[in-house]
């Protein structure tokens, strides 16, 4: 795409945002939302709320970045604690755990958002979500809730691409999601569980791996990297300060899956 079609793009969604007249946005503190976030305080100024929600399904390294990155833009940052496991169903785990757990969270952004009197809750799903089994979006449309990226066309790549001219600290920060998508469907959910999967890929990243997902399937870890750092991986010392280091946790069978990262992997065992 060209910067042309690019700086289009963005015209549109500062356009968009600023016709809502004020918004919240559910900031997670990510890639998507970084960008999203930017380009609504961008057009609306302090008619801007960001909503946090963290919650045992997110990692704890996440709550400091999201709150440095509020204060670096001077927008006003609300914070909630939602449990998500509260919810009826789902730390049963289901195939529509994400619809469950979406709307329990942003039914109480759309509470805060009414007592603000903001206009419209936004947040920041892109073209390339739609290419992967995604419940959570059932929910997003169900309430109401506004995906101003994806309504003006936005790809991942686009949005990184923005995300580095205009100097955003997330432009090229790996792509999560939430801890409880590292268990497979069927296999009961708690906050052990996730604690675990949260201290597990810390330990990764410590020591430096990038884009990775630590899977939890009972009591064996399936380790997820990008192929180009699966040899450090392996080297003798790395590996075995890994594998020391995930057994203090709890783990008793640590693996590295060959075919490498992807996201929703644990979708595969979906039937179509």
């Amino acid at each position: 795409m060209t910067n042309s079609e690019l700086n289009m793009k963005y015209d549109a969604l500062t356009t968009l945002l600023g016709s809502l007249g004020s918004v919240v946005v559910a900031f997670s503190g990510g890639v998507d939302s970084t960008f999203l976030l930017y380009a609504a305080h961008e057009a609306l100024g302090e008619s801007v709320i960001a909503v946090t929600a963290f919650s045992p399904l997110i990692p704890v390294r996440e709550e400091t970045s999201a709150a440095n990155y509020c204060a670096s833009l001077g927008v006003r940052q609300i914070v909630i604690h939602p449990d998500p496991l509260s919810a009826d169903g789902f730390t049963d785990n289901p195939t529509d755990r994400c619809y469950l757990c979406k709307k329990h969270i942003f039914t109480q952004i759309l509470d805060i958002a009414a007592k603000e009197h903001m206009s419209a809750v936004t947040e920041g799903s892109n073209l390339d979500d739609d290419g992967d089994y995604r419940p959570g979006h059932r929910a997003i449309a169900e309430l109401g809730i506004r995906s101003p990226l994806r309504e003006c066309g936005f790809t991942k790549d686009d949005i990184r691409i923005l995300s580095r001219r205009y100097g955003l600290p997330t432009w090229d920060k790996p792509a999560y999601a939430c801890l409880a998508s590292r268990i497979p469907y069927g296999e009961v959910i708690t906050e052990q569980k996730l604690a675990m999967i949260d201290r597990a890929e810390q330990i990764l990243i410590d020591r430096g791996f990038g884009q990775l997902r630590v899977r939890l399937h009972g009591d064996l870890a399936r380790i997820e990297l990008v192929p180009e750092e699966m040899e450090r991986f392996m080297e003798p010392q790395m590996r075995e300060s890994i594998y020391e280091e995930l057994k203090k946790i709890g783990l008793v069978y640590i693996t590295l899956d060959i075919k490498g990262y992807r996201t929703g992997s644990l979708n595969e065992t979906l039937s179509d």
